[in-house]
C-alpha cells in the first residue's frame, strides 16, 4: 500500500455501472457520494480506525456486504491491492557430464563362445 492512512468507515458504491471500494472517516461521506451521482452507497462503521487493506477484509465478513455484487467487488479490491512477493530466479545450475561408464569385459564361464 502507498498509504499508512487509517479509516474508521468503508463500505461500496456504484458509479457509472462500476462497483468499488470507498473509505472514509465519517458516515456524512454518503453525501458526498450521492451528490456525485453515485448509487446503492453501502458503508459501515467500523469498531476502530485501520488500514484500507484490514477495512476491505472486515466488510467482507459483515452481512451488509453479503450478496455476490458486493463480494466481489470487495474481493477484486484486495486481490489487486495486495502486496505481491518478488520471484528472484534460481541461479542456473551448471550441466556437469558424467564421465562415461566404461566396463570391462567380464569372462563366464557358462558363455557359449
Amino acid at each position: 500500500m502507498a498509504t499508512d492512512k487509517l479509516f474508521s468507515v468503508a463500505g461500496i458504491s456504484k458509479l457509472n455501472g462500476e462497483y468499488k471500494v470507498r473509505f472514509a472517516n465519517d458516515m456524512m461521506r454518503i453525501k458526498v457520494l450521492a451528490k456525485s451521482d453515485h448509487e446503492d452507497i453501502r458503508l459501515a462503521d467500523l469498531e476502530t480506525a485501520v488500514t484500507k487493506m484490514d477495512a476491505a477484509k472486515l466488510i467482507l465478513a459483515m452481512d451488509e456486504f453479503s450478496d455476490s455484487v458486493a463480494q466481489a467487488t470487495i474481493i477484486e479490491y484486495i486481490d489487486a491491492n495486495t502486496p505481491k512477493a518478488k520471484v528472484t530466479p534460481a541461479p542456473k545450475a551448471k550441466a556437469v557430464k558424467a564421465p562415461a561408464k566404461t566396463t570391462a569385459p567380464v569372462e563366464n564361464e557358462d558363455a557359449p563362445f
